[in-house]
C-alpha cells in the first residue's frame, strides 16, 4: 500500500516540485492550494503525512494544523512545515501546535525525499 502525503501550498511551483519529488520516491501525493482544501482532503482521504506551508490563503498553516489537532481523527497526524517563515516566535507556535519538523524554502529534492521517509518509512 502506498502511503499518501498530502502537500498544503498556495504556490503551483512548490506544490509541482514537492509533488515530483516524493510520487517519484514512490508515495502517493495529493495537493491543496490552501488549508481549507487541505483540511477536507485529509478528513476524506486520511493522509499518512502533511507537509503544509505556514501562510496560505483562506486557511493558513498555523490555522490547518489547529483543525487537526482539534479532529478525533486526525489529532495524531503528522505534520511537516515546509516555509520561508525563519523567525524564533513562528517555531515556537509550530512547536505548540505539534508539528513534527520543519523545512525551509527552497528545499532540496533529496532532503524533502530523506525528511518525508524518517516519517514514512
Amino acid at each position: 500500500m502506498n502511503r499518501k502525503v498530502l502537500v498544503a501550498d498556495d504556490s503551483a511551483t512548490i506544490r509541482m516540485i514537492v509533488q515530483a519529488s516524493l510520487a517519484g520516491a514512490g508515495w502517493d501525493v495529493r495537493l491543496a492550494a490552501d488549508g481549507a482544501q487541505a483540511l477536507a482532503l485529509a478528513q476524506a482521504e486520511r493522509p499518512d503525512l502533511v507537509i503544509t506551508d505556514w501562510n496560505m490563503p483562506v486557511l493558513d498553516g498555523p490555522g490547518l494544523i489547529a483543525a487537526f489537532r482539534a479532529d478525533a481523527t486526525l489529532v495524531d497526524l503528522p505534520v511537516l512545515v515546509l516555509t520561508t517563515e525563519g523567525d524564533e516566535q513562528v517555531y515556537a507556535q509550530a512547536r505548540a501546535l505539534g508539528v513534527q519538523g520543519w523545512l525551509g524554502k527552497p528545499v532540496e529534492p533529496d532532503t524533502l525525499v530523506a525528511v518525508v521517509a524518517d516519517f514514512l518509512p
